[in-house]
């Protein structure tokens, strides 16, 4: 079964009124799991160690000190702090490198189900929703604790993992693609960005396109990763390419979510037989309800075989 880590730490990370990445995401998300066959584990506190493999002290106290006793702290034009917010981003990564060192100790697959996002985070710069990369600290914490050398962490979140991207940027120990609406926020994740050791791949996807271009992108790219062997795939699950988000123009379907996740377990049985996946964007309630369905039912059968 899909090892699920979450915590109600997640609910308490309140954007103001009106805000697309709401409580009930979350909310949205237990809608999708409710029925399938997984196993629920609690998303532990991250630890200063994990944060500080990608960001420098410097930002992640300037996090903590920015954190209101009560209202709201607004870090950029769209991210915004509540007083529980450095905890929910805590148990974002401690999630994150929880289901990594589960699945390194017992292969198969793992969702978490945290917010907020992480994958617009720089090095030095909170945005797009996001307070740290919980994607890209995991990947770190999977060199650092479990002695990988070949990660690779996939995205096909809607808009481009410019945080990742940047924290990444250096690491040649991991390959990073992205797949994302273009042009679009944020502006980055063109494909002649490929990182200090050719190691990223941009897939850029015309507005209005569906998933025939993104089977077409993504099949040349995995075949590819199939041959370089990963130790350990990990996941940025946006879910915001579906055709009803409200904040992009892709066409995705559902049954686009379950071809890719398809297709990202079948690199991974061909390889190591472990994904972790971490929940990104996907704004529209119902949407992210049935797409979260559709990859978490795709994952049982990596972690079934």
């Amino acid at each position: 079964m899909v090892r699920v880590f979450t915590h109600s730490d997640g609910l308490e990370h309140v954007n103001p009124p009106g805000h697309p990445e709401q409580v009930d995401r979350l909310r949205a998300v237990e809608a999708g799991l409710a029925g399938l066959p997984v196993t629920r584990h609690e998303a532990p506190m991250g630890t200063r160690e994990a944060l500080l493999r990608c960001h420098p002290a410097r930002h992640i106290d300037r996090i903590a000190a920015a954190v209101p006793q009560s209202g709201w702290a607004q870090v950029d034009g769209d991210t915004f702090l509540s007083p529980g917010s450095w905890r929910a981003a805590l148990r974002a990564v401690g999630g994150v490198c929880a289901a990594v060192d589960s699945v390194m100790a017992d292969p198969g697959a793992a969702f978490v189900a945290m917010r907020p996002p992480g994958h617009h985070a720089e090095r030095e710069t909170a945005m797009g929703f996001c307070l740290f990369g919980t994607v890209a600290i995991g990947a770190m914490h999977a060199i650092a604790a479990h002695g990988l050398s070949r990660v690779a962490v996939l995205d096909f979140d809607v808009h481009h993992g410019n945080g990742t991207q940047d924290l990444l940027w250096d690491e040649a120990r991991v390959r990073f693609v992205s797949s994302h609406q273009w042009p679009l926020y944020p502006g980055t994740g063109a494909a002649g960005e490929r990182g200090a050791h050719g190691q990223i791949t941009n897939l850029p996807l015309r507005g209005g396109s569906g998933g025939a271009e993104m089977r077409a992108a993504w099949t040349p790219v995995l075949d590819d990763l199939a041959d370089w062997q990963p130790e350990l795939v990990i996941l940025s699950a946006g879910f915001d390419a579906h055709r009803a988000d409200p904040l992009a123009g892709l066409n995705w379907r559902e049954d686009d979510f379950a071809w890719l996740t398809r297709a990202i377990c079948d690199l991974a049985r061909g390889s190591c037989g472990r994904v972790v996946s971490s929940l990104e964007g996907g704004y529209d309630l119902e949407a992210l309800a049935d797409s979260v369905a559709a990859h978490v039912e795709e994952l049982g059968r990596l972690a079934d075989d």
